[in-house]
């Protein structure tokens, strides 16, 4: 009992590696070759068009906030956040009033 308990374990054993070595063998003919190289292809393309379309929707999106930010959009103004200074100069440069020369100076 024990030996054909070890030699079906045996054959079945050789079965699986000859099935292996086979597939093996079969992907290193130029037919296998090609149906990988060709696989290897078609992925290849599908990852540069997702890629590509992500390239695009991203385009598309930063250039809706920059044409927001400069204002080119009919009708639309650019954000207080974004807007440009007012061209007078601001209070805060120039000196507090009564301090230096000028009306209310101390003349001594």
């Amino acid at each position: 009992m024990r030996r054909l308990f070890w030699l079906a374990l045996g054959a079945t054993v050789g079965v699986l590696i000859v099935r292996k070595l086979s597939k093996a063998a079969e992907k290193l003919t130029p037919q296998g070759v090609a149906q990988s190289f060709t696989a290897g292809l078609t992925e290849l393309a599908a990852a540069l068009r997702d890629f590509a379309t992500d390239v695009r929707e991203a385009m598309t999106a930063q250039e809706a906030v920059l044409r927001e930010a400069a204002g080119l959009d009919a009708g639309a103004l650019p954000s207080p956040a974004l807007a440009a200074p007012p061209a007078t100069a601001p209070d805060r440069l120039l000196p507090p009033a009564g301090h230096g020369r000028g009306a209310g100076a101390e003349t001594g």
